[in-house]
């Protein structure tokens, strides 16, 4: 007799991108041609340069054998240089960085380290899923951090103060997903300051930080003096080098959240690969040929989707980073029933906002990580959607 799972497995929401790839299976086995505007996986594939590191990473013997739990240290060594080089921001490759098995994965387990049963943590809303997941899974409880567009999607710090007391993690994104939102080094200043005053460490995720249309680049947290003293920084390789498949990333800042973070993964998992590491290190010593060629791609297919949107009805504005539209949803519709209408009239997968949180609703996103004609065709179907005349 199986016995009945964890009640932490009965408090997670179901997760948002299954129940897409369900409804996409449904239609598929229905023979209806599905454009697939619902996940963040770039389409591209992964630079030459990093596959050609891959196979001679491979044919190393040294590489076949269990990693260190830390990450090879040349890995670390390339990061510290990238991080010095994109943010100007110095790291301690031996104590500051933390190879991880996609970002993803260390933000899940991080809760583990500092989240006792019925401990709070301040989650965004909306927000990616994991940041509430993995505090349900470590027996904590998610507040929502509302994201308004009347701030600008970023949290209402001065009100937070009041939710802070007690919390045991703030978890921020930006550029963000879903809401495509950016912050500026005034708003980091600001984050430092409210971790300082309230003690609530900061745990910023930092994925697309490189995927953007405008200048300045995106800040990174760290760059904001003792920025280091309250929090730490999550980066991936997924979005920036096309790169979701691979699954690594690190985390970088505090030394204690670090260390802690690296004390939990030690007891769950091997390590990154060794081969990937190399190929992660790599992709850091691109001079940024690749990351020029592929913003000119997402900014075209922004502009194409953006003005079909406009046409059709849809008061949303291009983005200024990421490869997402968070499109405000014409008139009182739930967003739901929105991206079922979408699918049903034109085969285009979108995601529903309220998927991200409550206060995602009345908006869906939609990813712009297809091949560029099949955004074309996208926008096509879109301007023609009838339900929005």
């Amino acid at each position: 007799m199986i016995p009945p799972v964890a009640q932490r497995l009965k408090r997670l929401p179901p997760y948002l991108f299954v129940q897409i790839d369900a409804l996409k299976e449904r239609m598929l086995r229905q023979g209806r041609e599905v454009i697939d505007m619902g996940v963040g996986d770039p389409d591209e594939p992964t630079p030459g340069f990093v596959l050609k590191a891959m196979v001679k990473a491979l044919k190393d013997a040294r590489n076949h054998q269990y990693p260190s739990n830390r990450g090879l240290e040349a890995f670390r060594v390339a990061i510290a240089r990238w991080t010095r080089r994109r943010f100007g921001v110095p790291l301690d490759p031996d104590t500051e960085i933390l190879p991880l098995i996609g970002s993803k994965e260390g933000i899940a387990h991080l809760p583990l380290a500092y989240v006792n049963p019925g401990d709070r943590v301040l989650v965004p809303d909306p927000c990616y899923p994991p940041y509430r997941t993995g505090t349900i899974l470590a027996g904590g409880r998610p507040v929502s951090v509302p994201l308004l567009k009347k701030n600008q999607f970023l949290p209402d710090l001065e009100a937070l103060r009041r939710q802070a007391p007690g919390a045991k993690l703030l978890f921020l994104n930006y550029p963000n997903n879903p809401t495509a939102a950016v912050a500026d080094l005034g708003f980091f200043r600001d984050l430092v300051r409210f971790s300082r005053r309230t003690g609530v460490p900061v745990c910023h995720d930092a994925a697309y930080s490189e995927i953007h249309f405008d200048r300045p680049r995106p800040p990174s947290f760290l760059q904001v003096p003792g920025a280091k003293e309250v929090g730490i920084e999550f980066h991936s390789l997924s979005k920036t080098f096309n790169m979701t498949g691979w699954r690594v990333g690190w985390a970088c800042g505090n030394r204690e959240m670090i260390s802690a973070l690296a004390k939990v993964k030690s007891n769950i998992d091997s390590g990154v690969f060794q081969a990937v590491q190399m190929a992660g290190l790599k992709a850091l010593e691109d001079p940024g040929n690749h990351l020029s060629r592929m913003l000119g791609i997402y900014e075209r297919r922004r502009d194409l989707l953006v003005r079909a949107l406009q046409k059709a009805g849809w008061p949303v504005a291009p983005p200024k980073a990421t490869f997402y539209l968070w499109a405000p949803i014409p008139g009182d519709r739930r967003s739901q029933e929105v991206a079922a209408a979408i699918m049903e009239g034109t085969g285009i997968v979108a995601t529903p906002g309220v998927g991200f949180g409550e206060r995602g609703e009345g908006y869906v996103r939609f990813s712009l990580s297809v091949p560029t004609r099949r955004v074309q065709e996208a926008a096509r179907r879109l301007a023609r959607l009838p339900i929005w005349r």
